[in-house]
């Protein structure tokens, strides 16, 4: 039996793409006909529209697509969600954890969904400031629960590989929505995603 690998890609989109990158490998001073350069530009055109998926994907589709009646009325948080994204600034890697919760009212939503909304939106060329809102706003408008909230902790490689080059700053992001502006709610949220309860 042989490997296969199976990709879905969008073949107008990679072509042209492949191209653009083929050039700015050349104009970097790289020869572009070298063995390990050769699919290098069908590669990052392949590797951008994952990276970028998001753009085709819809949080509230997500949330509404496991949708529940549900009378629990206290705080749900998923913590430390796993993201990956890219700076519109330089086009570098920014990468770390989000904590999102809410507070239903009437309404719960399927706990991958939460993570999937995560996906959705850092999928896209982004910063963090509207990365974090963005989420806070799915939610919301989604669900119309009693109050989100929304942490992300994040290092970015525009901070790390040039410029300033620090490689141990964290950046870290909030919104808080509804019943999570009271401090009482706002301070157990954080201190339930700062807590080793598992």
């Amino acid at each position: 039996m042989s490997y296969k690998k199976i990709e879905e890609y969008d073949e107008h989109v990679t072509g042209p793409l492949s191209e653009h990158y083929r050039s700015a490998i050349q104009l970097l001073g790289e020869d572009v006909n070298r063995e390990g350069l050769l699919k290098t530009p069908e590669r990052i055109a392949k590797a951008m529209q994952y990276i970028t998926g998001g753009y085709h994907m819809d949080a509230h589709q997500i949330l509404n697509s496991a949708k529940f009646h549900e009378s629990y009325n206290e705080m749900v948080i998923v913590k430390d969600i796993e993201l990956y994204s890219m700076c519109e600034h330089h086009m570098l890697p920014f990468f770390g954890k989000a904590h999102v919760a809410y507070i239903p009212n009437g309404w719960i939503t399927g706990l991958s969904k939460i993570a999937r909304v995560v996906d959705c939106y850092s999928r896209r060329l982004q910063v963090q400031e509207r990365l974090t809102r963005q989420i806070l706003d799915a939610v919301q408008e989604t669900l119309n629960p009693l109050g989100v909230a929304v942490v992300i902790e994040a290092k970015h490689l525009c901070m790390m590989m040039r410029g300033v080059s620090k490689q141990n700053s964290i950046t870290t992001t909030s919104a808080f929505s509804g019943q999570f502006e009271a401090n009482e709610t706002r301070s157990e949220f954080l201190r339930l995603i700062s807590a080793d309860l598992y």
